[in-house]
């Protein structure tokens, strides 16, 4: 396992790093930050994960907008991916192109009312109507709702099914029962816009469906394997810029006479952040290698790496800005710092895509204890 940058890496890390694009949309698609992974047939630069790895890491770094950078993974790993590799040659054609440079917005819909940590067990019905589906049903904490154009939407053909009968669709806002209704408001990443969507009898051609019929939770386990590997990544970039903050703050800062740096409670602390952010790179890295290698996604989705890197890096972050605001004291605690805001927006990074019990949970099985 070779996870050495290649100078084509380098140059990618190196530009998002100290040229970060404008903290927008149309900064980061001119940029070609959302075409990273996807398929250069279709308008996109084609990385491998580890090189989206390296340079979401790298920007995460120099923009300091996470709700952004979140929304903007929830576009790529959780429409994107999936359209590439399920879609049909007429459906790839259709929608990567825009999703690539920005013009379309692509929004993840499962989450009910309901069904939170159970992902699959879904209240909203897909049947069939000669060809075409009739969708109902409502749903949650859906991220780029209010800005969606498309949305992936996950029902199921006969509850009774459980989640073998959950079929996902490619559903465009303009059609007629589609509806977007606001969201509870968050306490952090509040420029990652979501909301709720509502489906009231939309007719759906069977031409956009994504997969086969009963193919959902395999496409919904894709996109948990890619989206929980590398949406995080640039909390990687953003909890290095806070320990060099920190590290500046000790050698500067004098109490008693002395750089607060040379108290080991202090030294210690940052010594523990730097630890818990190198630990969390290298486990990303790996998960992301893995996510290149040849074979089948159901070999990809075994693996437990995925919920290992969501879990492992969102709880670093939370206990890395606690730190942090604590080396700055009082100043940490005022929303000048950027402290908090950063917590507010790294706590939620513990309950999005799985919380962290389910993280848990999600290994235990999959390393054979459940």
């Amino acid at each position: 396992m070779d996870l050495d940058p290649t100078p084509e890496q380098r140059a990618l890390r190196d530009r998002l790093r100290t040229d970060p694009p404008p903290a927008t949309w149309d900064g980061l698609a001119a940029a070609g930050v959302l075409a990273l992974n996807a398929p250069a047939e279709h308008g996109g630069l084609g990385h491998s994960a580890l090189t989206c790895a390296l340079a979401l890491d790298a920007l995460g770094h120099g923009c300091r907008d996470l709700g952004l950078l979140i929304s903007a993974g929830a576009h790529m790993w959780a429409v994107g991916v999936p359209v590439a590799r399920y879609g049909t040659p007429e459906q790839r054609a259709h929608y990567l192109p825009g999703l690539a440079s920005g013009r379309l917005v692509g929004a993840h819909a499962i989450t009910e009312e309901g069904t939170g940590s159970d992902a699959l067990g879904l209240d909203a019905r897909a049947r069939r109507e000669g060809d075409h589906y009739v969708l109902d049903g409502r749903k949650r904490f859906v991220t780029n709702a209010p800005d969606a154009d498309v949305f992936l939407v996950y029902a199921t053909l006969d509850p009774r099914l459980g989640f073998t009968g959950v079929t996902a669709f490619l559903v465009e806002r303009g059609r007629p029962g589609v509806r977007v209704e606001t969201e509870q408001r968050k306490m952090g990443l509040n420029s990652c816009a979501w909301g709720q969507l509502v489906l009231d009898g939309v007719e759906v051609p069977a031409a956009r469906r994504l997969g086969a019929e009963k193919q959902g939770s395999a496409v919904f386990a894709t996109v948990m394997a890619w989206e929980r590997t590398l949406l995080l990544a640039p909390l990687l970039g953003a909890m290095e810029r806070q320990i060099e903050d920190c590290a500046a703050r000790a050698r500067t800062r004098r109490q008693f006479g002395r750089r607060i740096g040379s108290f080991q409670s202090v030294s210690n602390r940052i010594v523990d952040m730097r630890l818990r952010l190198e630990t969390s790179r290298a486990l990303l890295r790996t998960a992301a290698w893995e996510l290149d290698r040849p074979g089948p996604d159901r070999d990809r989705r075994s693996s437990p790496l995925p919920e290992l890197v969501k879990l492992q890096v969102s709880e670093a972050a939370v206990a890395t800005f606690q730190d942090a605001m604590q080396i700055f004291g009082g100043h940490g605690y005022t929303e000048d710092a950027g402290i908090e805001e950063r917590l507010r927006d790294a706590l939620g990074t513990r309950i999005s895509s799985g919380t962290s019990d389910m993280q848990r949970d999600v290994v235990a099985a999959k390393l054979g204890l459940r």
